[in-house]
Order: structure tokens, then C-alpha cells, then sequence
């Protein structure tokens, strides 16, 4: 595995609470943070069907374009009973003109799951795939993931996305219910996160 030696990353993303999130992981490392915005670089097109293939592509994109190393991440939550959708698409679900609307996104996914007379529980993941790529092609890949269930109706008005609706395995609050810093340690985002500093920066 190729150990970071640098001291710059560019963050290939447009989301400033990520660029931030980041940054502050990764801060004992003495690493300077920059997002793609800051470079006034495009998102590339999401075209594929996997997250570490998300993960690559927008990874790689960042890296040829400013001649750095780009870390990427690419996470969604898949549900059993619906054959892993929303998946790669999670946003998309929450897609409407006027903007992202999850609340909306998770009652679709609760009509489905009672649509098909899922049973209970209706076993759910969050997962999270890191990619780190140098300019000269190469990537590490990373994965993290937490099993749950999806629950409803929604509980909780902390995280964001689909976390009212997911209660990790053997919890009693919903990721949206839960103190930010309890969900913290056992996210799929810190579970990658963890396989990436032991891999590339430990």
C-alpha cells in the first residue's frame, strides 16, 4: 500500500461541511486541504454503478487536473428488500427541481419496502468508499459500512440525509435521534476514514 508523503490534498468535492470534516481528521498530518472548488474544477459526471467506481472516477478527475493527490468519497445506504437501492443513487432519489428533499427520498423508500410486504426487520447499510489517487494513476480504495435497519415513521432532527430513518444494529436512537459525536464513532464515514489514516498515513 503507497503511504502519502505529500503536504497537499485536494478534496474532490464541492462541499464545504466535507472539506472542513476533513481538513480536521486529517490535521495531525500537517496536510494543506483544498477542495475541487477552490482549483475551479467541474464535478465530473457520476457514470458509474458502483461507490468505489464513484469514488475513483471523481478521485482521479481531481488529480490529473491539478497534478496533486485527490482524496474522494463516494456513500449512499442500501436496503435489502429494495436489491440495494437506492445505493450509488441515494441523491438522486432525493432529486427534486427545486433541490434535494430527503424527506421526501425516505418516504419513497418506506412505500417501497411496504408496497413489496417486506419483512421486519428491513435490513439497511450506510456505506462509505474512500479513494485517494496520486497524478500518476495510481488509487488506494477504502471501505466503510454500518448495518442497520430502515424505521419509520423518521426520528430525530440531527445528521442529515436518510439518518432518521436508519437505526444502527443494536441501538435504540436512529442516526438522526443520536448525539453527532455518538453517531461520529460508529459512522461508515469514520470506519473508512480509520482504514485510511492506518493505510496511508499511519
Amino acid at each position: 500500500m503507497r503511504k502519502f508523503t505529500g503536504d497537499k490534498l485536494i478534496l474532490a468535492s464541492h462541499n464545504a461541511g466535507k472539506l472542513r470534516e476533513i481538513s480536521e481528521l486529517l490535521a495531525p498530518f500537517g496536510i494543506t486541504i483544498s477542495s475541487a472548488a477552490e482549483h475551479g474544477l467541474e464535478e465530473p459526471d457520476e457514470t458509474e454503478d458502483t461507490f468505489a467506481g464513484n469514488a475513483r472516477l471523481k478521485a482521479h478527475f481531481a488529480a490529473q487536473a491539478t497534478g496533486l493527490p485527490a482524496l474522494s468519497d463516494d456513500s449512499g445506504i442500501t436496503v435489502e428488500a429494495l436489491d440495494g437501492a437506492p445505493g450509488v443513487y441515494t441523491a438522486d432519489w432525493a432529486e427534486t427541481p427545486n433541490g434535494r428533499d430527503f424527506p421526501m427520498a425516505m418516504e419513497k423508500v418506506w412505500t417501497l419496502l411496504e408496497a413489496k410486504r417486506a419483512l421486519l426487520p428491513r435490513n439497511a447499510a450506510f456505506h462509505c468508499t474512500l479513494c485517494l489517487a496520486w497524478p500518476d494513476g495510481h488509487d488506494e480504495v477504502f471501505e466503510g459500512r454500518v448495518d442497520g435497519q430502515v424505521v419509520w415513521p423518521m426520528r430525530g432532527q440531527n445528521g442529515f440525509g436518510f439518518d432518521p430513518v436508519f437505526l444502527p444494529n443494536g441501538e435504540v436512537e436512529t442516526f438522526g435521534e443520536m448525539d453527532p459525536a455518538r453517531k461520529h464513532r460508529m459512522s461508515h464515514r469514520t470506519d473508512a476514514f480509520t482504514k485510511l489514516v492506518q493505510g496511508c498515513f499511519g
